[in-house]
């Protein structure tokens, strides 16, 4: 069995304008290389904190709801009552302890849900100002949609470490 291409290697992703490309190949990979570690994980490693860090289903809840928010602020809206009590799920992420099947459907119709949207996106949009927070700190659309596709990537990568660590490999 041959392993595919990593996505940004595979050419442009459809009706995605060409500087959301990279935005959008992160993303993608994101969920490649982490949906098919992480569907057979047991109860105990998806909950495991190896020296007291966040636990993988930690990071499969955190990740897809911190992409929403983060392209809701670039598409220049607020954050709805769902997204908001999503982010307070968050922090109680550990002591809720989510089973894997919610967790991975979740976290695959965040990617999907992120990719839609990036086709949706103007070019024109890009440099807009956008308002982060309640703080309402400065970004602009390029700006909170790059740092979406950033900040999944290092959530991934923390799953794929801690994945290697809970399995004892």
């Amino acid at each position: 069995m041959t392993t595919p291409a990593e996505v940004w290697l595979r050419g442009p992703v459809d009706g995605i304008i060409p500087v959301l490309q990279p935005a959008a190949h992160a993303i993608l990979q994101v969920g490649e290389d982490v949906l098919p570690i992480a569907s057979d994980l047991t109860p105990d490693q998806l909950w495991a904190r190896p020296g007291g860090v966040a636990a993988i289903g930690f990071h499969l809840l955190h990740l897809p709801g911190s992409l929403d928010r983060l392209l809701t602020y670039s598409r220049g809206a607020a954050l709805t009552p769902e997204q908001l009590n999503a982010l307070a799920a968050e922090r109680a992420a550990h002591e809720d302890r989510l089973e894997l099947p919610r967790l991975l459907a979740r976290f695959a119709a965040g990617i999907d849900a992120a990719v839609a949207y990036l086709r949706t996106v103007p070019e024109a949009s890009l440099l807009l100002p956008r308002a982060v927070g309640r703080k309402r700190l400065p970004s602009t659309t390029l700006g909170l949609i790059f740092h979406a596709a950033e900040h999944s990537s290092r959530h991934a990568g923390q799953i794929v470490t801690l994945n290697k660590l809970v399995r004892g490999g």
